[in-house]
């Protein structure tokens, strides 16, 4: 992903230079030097690096540094931003008071560095200027919002709060760039194509939403003109259904889950049937199945049955068009899918302005070798986002939005065992003993003996937490 501001821009001058703190109310994890940058351009810092040496009482700078302060915690702070756009008259004060400023900055100006200060305050007037202005454009972008995205979805679920701003402008990973201009919480999955089209027509960049687990950032806004869509309400989940597949001779035991069904809920509705939903990450609480889909998540059971990717049936999705588009596995292997010789999926787009399937726009049959799915040896290759051309599955929502899908499920053996291991010293020691064992299991799987359902690596973090004694 791209950040706005180029990384190189962001780095200090010189290793080891000092992490000034200069601006007031800067809260954040930013300098001086990327405040400034972001605020007045990067010719701006070498020009106050210039006059940081002649100062006299600092005052012109202080007040510059008020400047940027009070427009930067009011860009960081979407509650600070709501106040200042609901009060008018306390917005005018605010803008009066840095024209002032930077009005004071200008007489104090003398000597040798007029010219250079005259760079500054014309950066600094640019800013303020600008700063003016955006309270402006997000009442007008925002009224323009409510018309649009108001015709598909109902005006509770258009969120311009601070809260709920606050609460998308990042995932797991904590790393924060922009706040979302509006957040969606549509009703129903027919709500989501009218509400993309929407978002494109308004220029607004579509950032999909769960449960906000990931750790990659592919549910971070990275520009103020975001709109995070979050599929949490989503939840539609079937009981489980016997039915034929395409291409397979028998039925299968399967269930739909809609995007933002929890992930935990499909595990307990497999296992209160007496079996097993085989996609089962640490995030399992927390996560839901179309970050599950988008992420390719897999779990401890991915040693016996593979990813998301191995394990869906069928998924729809919205397509950066807004249009729908359905995803068929055909000839389902019913395990992994490295192992197939000839993987084929079946995509059908329909127009997103009818119920999905009833005004088909185009069909595509997609007819992929097992094997380039999957690395050998790889339980999953997140280098391979393409995976073959094979929509949504892995993508982070970068070329769609994930709505539903049906799953396949599957019956643990009759009988299992857990066994555990204890191995004293470096861990590095005890590769080649697991290395010999799997090996070992491995071969007795495939005379119809016991097979190795998972392999968990219980670090001294971890014993120490559950107060684990040895046996």
């Amino acid at each position: 992903m791209n950040a706005p501001i180029a990384l190189n821009l962001l780095e200090d001058a010189q290793a080891g230079s000092p992490r000034l703190r200069e601006i007031p109310y800067n809260y954040t994890s930013l300098s001086d030097r990327e405040i400034v940058i972001r605020l007045l351009g990067e010719e701006s810092w070498r020009v106050l690096n210039d006059l940081r040496g002649v100062r006299r009482t600092g005052r012109s700078a202080r007040m510059l540094f008020e400047v940027l302060g009070d427009i930067w915690v009011v860009q960081r702070n979407p509650f600070l931003q709501d106040d200042l756009l609901d009060n008018a008259n306390r917005r005018q004060l605010l803008i009066g008071a840095l024209w002032h400023r930077l009005g004071e900055v200008k007489k104090r100006a003398s000597g040798e560095s007029v010219e250079q200060v005259q760079v500054l305050l014309n950066a600094a007037h640019h800013a303020v200027e600008s700063f003016e202005q955006g309270f402006k454009d997000v009442a007008e972008i925002r009224k323009r919002a409510v018309k649009s995205l108001g015709r598909h979805t109902a005006a509770d679920n258009i969120c311009f709060d601070g809260v709920s701003r606050a609460a998308h402008v990042t995932d797991a990973t904590d790393w924060r760039v922009e706040f979302p201009l509006v957040v969606l919480k549509p009703d129903y999955e027919s709500e989501i194509p009218g509400l993309v089209k929407a978002c494109v027509e308004l220029g607004l960049t579509i950032i999909p939403r769960g449960g906000g687990t990931g750790y990659t950032g592919g549910a971070i806004p990275l520009y103020a003109m975001s709109a995070v869509i979050n599929t949490e309400k989503l939840e539609d989940i079937d009981g489980v259904k016997s039915k034929k597949l395409p291409g397979v001779d028998h039925e299968v035991s399967t269930i739909f889950t809609g995007a933002g069904v929890v992930t935990r809920r499909v595990s307990d509705a497999a296992e209160h049937a007496g079996l097993v939903f085989a996609v089962d990450p640490t995030s399992a609480d927390a996560s839901c199945i179309g970050g599950n889909i988008a992420m390719n998540a897999g779990g401890k059971k991915a040693v016996l049955w593979g990813t998301a990717l191995d394990n869906l049936a069928s998924w729809r999705m919205v397509d950066p068009e807004g249009n729908w588009l359905d995803v068929e596995r055909l000839d389902h292997n019913l395990g992994k899918i490295h192992v197939a010789e000839k993987v084929r999926f079946q995509l059908t787009w329909s127009d997103g302005l009818s119920e999905p399937g009833e005004r088909i726009l185009k069909t595509e049959i997609l007819e992929v070798e097992g094997k380039r799915f999957r690395k050998e040896g790889l339980g999953k290759d997140v280098t391979d986002k393409f995976l073959s051309g094979l929509p949504g599955v892995q993508k982070e929502g970068c070329d769609g939005l994930i709505t539903s899908a049906t799953w396949i499920l599957h019956r643990m053996p009759k009988f299992m065992r857990t066994v555990c291991l204890e191995f004293f010293g470096q861990a590095q020691e005890a590769i080649p003993s697991i290395v010999e064992i799997k090996a070992y299991l491995d071969g007795l799987s495939k005379a119809g003996g016991p097979i190795l359902a998972g392999l968990e690596h219980l670090d001294d973090r971890y014993l120490r937490a559950v107060g684990y004694s040895t046996k």
